[in-house]
């Protein structure tokens, strides 16, 4: 809930364009724009991505507390938030340091 609250709070300081679409709390910028508001004022860092047709890209940020944000990144270069939570958890194991 917190987080929603402040990427509202970032929506309307930052002036980015709501995306033409029926869920109404999609949050859409260039590319750059949200990348850098992922990481620097949330303090997220992408942990997953994946091809979603060839038109989009999918990501999954999360932050130190296991907020999560799913982003669509797309050939036009527009990345929208689509989703958000928390309790994320990585189910990959850990990788073998050998």
């Amino acid at each position: 809930m917190i987080r929603f609250a402040c990427l509202c709070a970032l929506a309307l300081s930052a002036g980015p364009t709501a995306a033409s679409s029926p869920i109404a709390e999609v949050i859409c910028d260039g590319r750059a724009a949200m990348e850098q508001r992922l990481s620097t004022r949330m303090r997220s860092t992408r942990q997953a991505t994946g091809l979603r047709g060839p038109e989009q890209v999918m990501e999954v940020w999360t932050d130190p507390t296991g907020d999560w944000t799913l982003v669509v990144t797309y050939a036009t270069g527009t990345s929208c938030i689509v989703s958000m939570g928390e309790a994320w958890q990585d189910m990959r194991p850990p990788r073998d340091p050998a």
